[in-house]
């Protein structure tokens, strides 16, 4: 199969093509069984409304069950079905719970969409210990890991869609983002081996590695103390930073048209950069990413 570049909803985020169809259902998850994880806040919140436009069945899964409820009778509301299924995704157990718990509800698993994630910022020497860093490979990748090998047999049944949240920190790392960075490396590894382990049986793999996104993410992000940054942390958003919708809206896009990988903002140039001049492209991450978000956090401290 020859592999095309296309571009989705906003022309500046290319995306990869794994293969589509020619026809393109307007409601391609009507009546579609979904997971959502990490759906209580964020992009994964944004899916879920959008799924629910669409009249998905859907199940959410987070740590916060108040969030979840409240968001399970929005997405009703909106026309779709949904249960909450309070879920911790570093817990094995939890995750076997979830799967297991959608097919009986619905009566199959079309999607899985592994959106939960958490970072922590600061330099590696500096971290009092490795719990940190662990926790955030436990969230980031485990979780992944979790979901992924209880829901693929279901997949396989209804040649489903496995969707994974990564991050363009998976391609062009930032410093003082350790534990992060590897965490989202090792997502783009397991789902590209995974895709070929999963292409015969017809089940697609899509990866999707937004760029900044207004959430909440920034707020809840930890010092190497595990201390969130609190709303401070959305300093690091401007104007032209894409929102959790928008995002949602591209990933849905994709996954429907099960695309290889999406990659936004800089996305392919920063790809190809690291490729060719990888020297250039770390001053380039300092100079032109690093320090003006740096300035943008430093600046809203000092007038909080």
């Amino acid at each position: 199969m020859v592999t095309r570049i296309t571009f989705s909803v906003d022309r500046s985020h290319a995306v990869k093509d794994q293969g589509e169809g020619k026809y393109m259902s307007d409601k391609p998850y009507q009546d579609k069984s979904v997971i959502v994880t990490g759906a209580s806040s964020g992009i994964g919140r944004a899916l879920a409304l959008r799924l629910a436009d669409q009249g998905a069945w859907i199940e959410l899964a987070a740590r916060d069950a108040q969030r979840l409820d409240v968001l399970a009778a929005e997405c009703c509301q909106r026309g779709g079905k949904a249960i909450a299924v309070p879920t911790d995704v570093t817990d094995e157990a939890q995750c076997k719970v979830l799967i297991e718990r959608a097919v009986a509800e619905f009566g199959r698993l079309d999607v899985l969409i592994n959106n939960a994630g958490i970072g922590a910022t600061g330099l590696l020497e500096e971290l009092p210990d490795l719990t940190l860093f662990k926790r955030v490979m436990d969230v980031n990748f485990f979780g992944t890991l979790h979901c992924t090998y209880y829901a693929v047999k279901h997949l396989k049944q209804t040649q489903g869609r496995l969707v994974n949240i990564s991050s363009m920190a998976g391609k062009s790392p930032l410093p003082y983002n350790s534990n992060y960075n590897a965490s989202k490396y090792a997502v783009h590894g397991f789902s590209d081996s995974l895709r070929m382990e999963l292409a015969q049986a017809g089940v697609s793999v899509t990866l999707i590695c937004p760029y900044w996104v207004v959430t909440e993410f920034h707020e809840r992000l930890m010092d190497k103390n595990g201390t969130p940054r609190g709303p401070q942390g959305r300093a690091v958003y401007n104007q032209k930073t894409m929102t959790a919708d928008q995002c949602a809206a591209i990933t849905l896009k994709a996954a429907a048209r099960r695309k290889r990988e999406v990659l936004m903002g800089p996305g392919w140039t920063a790809v190809w950069l690291r490729i060719i001049a990888p020297g250039l492209a770390d001053k380039i991450t300092i100079e032109m990413v690093l320090k003006p978000v740096v300035r943008r956090a430093k600046k809203a401290q000092s007038t909080g």
